[in-house]
């Protein structure tokens, strides 16, 4: 299925057919409280020692037919989130210690472990939006089969892939802290909670 949805976005992207206008992308958008939540090191996952996790319920309409990435890849982008992909999310701990990272759920639900060993499962649905602050913890616990999600990064960042590992604890330490606020919030642009959220 994740390769058939690379080659949809791939023929999206060179021929234009499929995007969403700009105005169906800004009618998609449902204003939606912030929930915010505080994840502790765990002494594999680093997490983030400042930055809370960011969860909208329900913050974007999705169409019934169509292609539901192509809307969250649309306004991602708008907003200056970047280099998106379109797949599940990885059944193993792991977190990026050079970027934040958005996930929008575009079909399908899942249980996902944010935080780590020790963090907190919660239960995402076609429609949702997270945002990771650098060093958060992540892992698939359980999905239906149609699961598709849409990630992308902004361009403060550098992508990587930590898994816990004492190796990568020293660096990591060093750099989730050095990890520039985004300008704008991925859904709700310059005013939107994560920037109000994130610059507390």
């Amino acid at each position: 299925m994740y390769l058939l949805e690379s080659l949809k976005k791939t023929f999206e992207t060179v021929t234009g057919m499929g995007k969403p206008s700009a105005r169906v992308v800004h009618d998609a958008v449902h204003a939606r409280k912030a929930h915010e939540t505080m994840f502790k090191d765990d002494g594999s996952i680093p997490n983030n020692p400042k930055l809370p996790f960011i969860h909208y319920r329900s913050a974007v309409g999705l169409p019934d037919s169509g292609d539901p990435a192509a809307t969250f890849e649309e306004l991602f982008k708008r907003n200056g989130w970047g280099d998106s992909w379109r797949n599940g999310i990885y059944d193993y701990a792991h977190y990026h210690s050079s970027t934040h990272e958005v996930l929008g759920i575009a079909r399908g639900h899942a249980n996902v472990r944010f935080g780590g060993a020790s963090g907190r499962i919660f239960e995402l649905h076609a429609s949702d939006v997270v945002i990771l602050p650098a060093g958060t913890g992540h892992q698939c616990i359980s999905a239906s089969k149609d699961l598709l999600v849409v990630g992308a990064y902004p361009r403060t960042g550098k992508y990587d892939e930590c898994t816990g590992s004492p190796q990568e604890r020293e660096r990591a330490l060093k750099s989730i802290p050095k990890v520039a606020l985004p300008p704008k919030d991925p859904v709700y642009g310059a005013d939107g909670p994560l920037i109000q959220a994130w610059k507390r």
